[in-house]
């Protein structure tokens, strides 16, 4: 309650593997990851009978455990087996939830006093904030979900030389990246821009990295959201420098190649599902195929537009976006469905007025707000208090059940698709409305939640698998790569993996950045750094480019006379 964090979980600190056996599920590739000298929080499936507090992760079946990385914190945990310390210690960062770490002592008497009961100072300074990194194991392999201590300012190497570029991030999740030749050096985990402060950080960051890494940067690359802060940071820091805007699901698919060490010769297929994104079109992107390589893209498929009412507001209410899949899929607001039940009657009045105006609602195809319906549908979540909660929640009761038979989406020709430059273009449609029809049928016949959940996971997979399929089908092309926020699901990703590699596909998935917008400023990099200037980004204008076809695999491909091969 004082940090005004809701039921955003905690991370928890542990004085060795012993302890953290005891209060959770822990694989080999798991005591690795924890004993690594990084020392990151691990997602860990919580053990029945652990005596932590449930308040520690409310309603989420995992607990995320570190062990000690300062002398301080070995302190704590006792000087020895005779003066045994605590079995667990509750640790948070020194802020309120979604400002920036205070790092000064006099700034911490003055915000921190009603939130602690004390102070711990110290005579060396700090001088960079950096929040705790945070990682699971999916698959076998790590998944970073927050790269930040212990990993930054680590240098990644790129696939191809680069000139000296600062990519801004997003405003989700920020981080920047500057790069030179075959480098780039991520700074650490910011957070949401919405605080003055945090966005003031992120500008600082940029500045140390440069300090830190001799790069001068020549190029600065953003989000082309119009109303992102970052975009807003780099137009009023151009200074002269050359500015260009990357959209983007296509900077999180090249993000995922570039730690992979794909050289783009080649495109991908890229699955990019998360929250939000601004699209070509001008809608709220989120459940995206698009033919890839660093200089562009096509958009071969997406899930079917559905309004979103109200903005963010919808992201804080599942219940909402549940309703507003309901009306796409032409079934009635019954009192008997959760969402509806949930819905106060004045705002249930004025979202049917919306849906039916259009006033206040922007077309979106994301596929975390997907998960946020079916998770509010069920039952599971109706309001969030962090970002990703009902989605997370279904995922948590989803678990060990069998999803057999799954629900199917309707994939179908449509003519939303459009290529980089805007232009329209013949693509697949991903229709819902058959999954919410079964998801409410299953519901009234009594269905467990978890088996809804585990049908729906399915569903997910089997559309990404169907698409895969029908792109190899037309292009020729095998490798998949799996990006964006949806994909810290481990359930998702370790499910679609299987099925991908089963179906012969090579996957690409994330194992050094986030799949999430805390990697989207690698992918700026190399999209940005892909392609020359157009007259309207030298202006710093937030057009739509136009650049020549980057997908050459067969006559007609993309409805371009660009020279092909086979």
């Amino acid at each position: 309650m004082r940090k005004r964090r809701g039921d955003k979980p905690f991370a928890v600190m542990v004085g060795s593997l012993a302890a953290a056996r005891r209060h959770a599920e822990v694989s080999r590739a798991e005591a690795d990851l924890l004993s690594d000298p990084a020392r990151p929080i691990v997602l860990l499936r919580r053990r029945a009978g652990s005596g932590l507090s449930p308040l520690v992760a409310p309603c989420n079946p995992d607990v995320g455990l570190l062990l000690p990385y300062t002398p301080l914190h070995t302190l704590l945990f006792g000087l020895s087996d005779d003066e045994p310390g605590p079995d667990a210690l509750v640790m948070t960062s020194g802020n309120l939830s979604g400002e920036p770490i205070v790092t000064d002592d006099a700034a911490a008497i003055e915000n921190l006093a009603p939130l602690v009961d004390g102070w711990l100072r110290h005579d060396r300074d700090i001088h960079v904030p950096c929040d705790d990194s945070v990682c699971r194991v999916v698959d076998g392999e790590v998944l970073p979900i927050r790269r930040s201590r212990g990993y930054v300012p680590l240098p990644l190497p790129l696939p191809r030389p680069v000139p000296a570029t600062l990519a801004v991030g997003a405003d989700l999740k920020n981080t920047s990246c500057v790069a030179e030749n075959g480098y780039a050096w991520m700074s650490q985990h910011v957070g949401d821009l919405d605080d003055l402060r945090s966005l003031d950080t992120m500008g600082r960051n940029a500045v140390r990295l440069g300090t830190l890494t001799g790069v001068e940067p020549e190029l600065l690359i953003s989000d082309r959201h119009p109303g992102y802060r970052s975009v807003r940071w780099a137009r009023d820091h151009r200074a002269g420098r050359r500015l260009r805007t990357v959209q983007h699901h296509h900077a999180h698919i090249c993000s995922v190649m570039a730690e992979n060490g794909v050289d783009g010769a080649i495109p991908v297929i890229g699955i990019a599902f998360d929250g939000t994104g601004y699209g070509a079109d001008g809608a709220v992107w989120g459940g995206e195929v698009l033919l890839a390589d660093y200089a562009g893209f096509r958009r071969f498929a997406h899930l079917a537009y559905v309004p979103l009412p109200g903005g963010d507001a919808a992201v804080e209410r599942p219940y909402r976006m549940a309703l507003a899949h309901l009306w796409a899929a032409g079934l009635p607001w019954d009192e008997d469905l959760p969402p509806v039940a949930a819905c106060p009657a004045g705002e249930l009045a004025v979202l049917r007025r919306q849906l039916l105006t259009g006033f206040g609602c922007v077309r979106t195809s994301s596929m975390g707000r997907l998960f946020d319906a079916v998770s509010a549908l069920a039952g599971v979540r109706q309001h969030a208090d962090y970002e990703a909660q009902a989605a997370i929640e279904l995922e948590g009761v989803s678990r060990g059940e069998s999803g057999a038979p799954h629900y199917r989406f309707q994939l179908r020709p449509s003519t939303d698709a459009v290529d980089a430059t805007g232009t329209a273009d013949a693509g697949r449609l991903a229709d819902p409305g058959p999954v919410i029809r079964d998801v409410v049928r299953d519901l009234r016949s009594g269905a467990a939640t978890g088996l809804i959940g585990a049908r729906f996971h399915a569903a997910v997979v089997d559309l990404a698998v169907q698409c895969a399929e029908r792109a190899h089908q037309e292009t020729g092309l095998t490798v998949v790569a799996l990006t964006g926020g949806v994909f810290q699901n481990a359930l998702l990703l370790g499910e679609l993996c299987v099925a991908l590699r089963r179906s012969g596909f090579t996957v690409l998935r994330h194992r050094r950045v986030p799949p999430n917008d805390g990697g989207l400023a690698l992918g700026q990099v190399l999209a940005g750094t892909s392609r020359a200037d157009s007259p309207d980004e030298q202006l710093t204008e937030l057009t739509e480019r136009t650049v020549p076809c980057a997908l050459p695999y067969r006559a007609g491909f993309c409805g371009c006379s660009r020279p092909t091969t086979p």
